[in-house]
């Protein structure tokens, strides 16, 4: 409840509206005279002032409501002060009024008037302390931001700099952290950042993709494998565990590690102990492992294809990127550095922003890295970037439907994660080449088998 304070030297007029802001769902304090509400107003808090312009000096001239202003500015700034007048103060009150008084009303006051002047001043004067405090956080990170190591990351918009002021924060301890967010979206920046700001950023940072890793040769890379352990392995090696102890481990796609890395994954993470494949020596090691993936690993745990217990080892602490079509803001920033700050027509503008990036950053990336080859003009247009229907539809205010898999206006690899069906598709688009169906894809080789053992397809049966 605010509480509001009323200087007055007549005890019926203090007492009057006191009765009428308390009947109004306001609590009050009144004072006779400068003294005492000065002394009210360094003990208590209150959320607007209501004083007189005279009292026991004379009771024409206002100088003593003018005196009384100055000073409670003085102690509180920015409280709204009410005057209420006499015709003869009138032209004091203007002159107050001026300084920053926020009203002054004429005695006898209308009460509705003054009623609706407090509460419009008070919630004037919350909704101005609110936009100071967040302009002193926003300074605050800034500050934070500045003074970090963000790993060349561009950004504009709000849920950016949240994602980035989080990671920021993890960044000090050694908690496990799982980034997720879709392809593209740069989560591989976030854990870079991550590393960068930590107190282990002058210790190994080894990264892997998981889902890059032929599946027959994951362990062997990521715990390490003796001589003669598989196929042609002649000579011992060292996993990346053991590279990267004392330091941080980043594994990309931790989604596609099978089950049986899994198990050895969750050992290491619970007691730091592993072998490497084909040898029964224990070895240990110490390693802060961050992990991303674009795949609902909840979903995984109720399929069977990822561990309920490894989940809660790696997402100590979820760090979540939301897509490029959901942080638009990002977009011209992020053009300005792929393109070097290239000027930018004003459909191309239009057209960058209404485009919903399914490939996210890496998507827009490449459509910078067109324009900026074929960009001959003084400005790129956004058929440079391979967007000139979209710019065509943005002028005409409507909002495009995301681009179907393989009708983008430019030749680039499709993006995303494929589906049964996709895949399926693209199979026998590209006659069973799987060469040409991944790179369709934006995937490897290896990865493209991955999805379709895990989908049950058998490219060699199609017709």
């Amino acid at each position: 409840m605010d509480k509001i304070l009323i200087v007055d030297d007549n005890l019926d007029v203090c007492q009057a509206l006191a009765l009428m802001l308390e009947l109004n769902g306001y609590k009050s304090h009144f004072c006779l005279n400068p003294e005492a509400a000065l002394k009210a107003m360094t003990e208590q808090d209150f959320a607007l002032v209501i004083q007189d312009m005279n009292f026991t000096r004379d009771t024409t001239s206002g100088e003593e409501g003018r005196e009384l202003f100055h000073a409670l500015r003085a102690i509180r700034p920015d409280i709204p002060i009410i005057l209420l007048t006499a015709w003869t103060e009138l032209e004091m009150a203007v002159t107050l009024m001026k300084a920053g008084a926020a009203d002054y009303l004429g005695k006898p006051w209308d009460d509705h008037k003054l009623l609706t002047s407090i509460a419009n001043l008070i919630s004037l004067h919350k909704l101005t302390l609110d936009n100071r405090e967040l302009k002193r956080h926003q300074a605050e990170r800034q500050s934070v931001f500045r003074e970090a190591d963000l790993c060349g990351l561009v950004f504009g918009s709000a849920a950016m700099e949240r994602c980035v002021d989080l990671a920021l924060q993890l960044a000090k301890s050694d908690v496990s952290v799982l980034i997720t967010g879709p392809n593209g979206a740069g989560k591989d920046r976030l854990a870079d950042i991550l590393h960068a700001n930590s107190p282990l950023q002058n210790k190994p940072f080894i990264k892997v993709n998981v889902g890059a890793l032929p599946m027959e040769l994951m362990e062997a890379e990521l715990f390490g494998a003796e001589a003669g352990a598989f196929t042609g392995a002649t000579k011992a090696r060292i996993g990346r565990f053991e590279a990267a102890d004392g330091g941080t481990l980043f594994l990309d796609e931790i989604g596609n590690l099978p089950l049986s890395g899994q198990v050895k994954l969750l050992r290491v993470l619970q007691t730091g102990e592993f072998e490497r494949l084909g040898s029964h020596q224990t070895r240990k090691c110490k390693v802060r492992v961050i992990s991303a993936t674009n795949a609902d690993l909840r979903q995984d745990i109720i399929d069977g294809r990822f561990r309920e217990d490894l989940f809660y080892r790696l997402n100590v602490v979820e760090l979540n990127l939301p897509p490029l079509a959901a942080r638009k803001d990002d977009i011209l920033p992020l053009v300005d550095h792929f393109t070097g700050k290239r000027e930018l027509s004003d459909d191309a503008r239009r057209a960058l922003l209404v485009h919903d990036w399914p490939g996210n950053v890496r998507e827009l990336e490449n459509a910078c890295k067109r324009a900026s080859i074929l960009g001959r003009g003084e400005s790129l247009s956004a058929a440079d970037f391979g967007l000139g229907s979209l710019a065509a539809v943005a002028n005409s205010n409507e909002v495009p439907q995301p681009l179907a898999r393989g009708a983008s206006q430019s030749q680039e690899p499709l993006r995303g994660e494929p589906d049964r069906d996709e895949i399926e598709a693209a199979l026998a688009q590209h006659k069973g080449v799987i060469a040409k169906v991944a790179k369709s894809f934006g995937l490897s080789r290896q990865a493209l088998y991955r999805r379709m053992e895990k989908f049950g397809i058998d490219g060699k049966k199609l017709d």
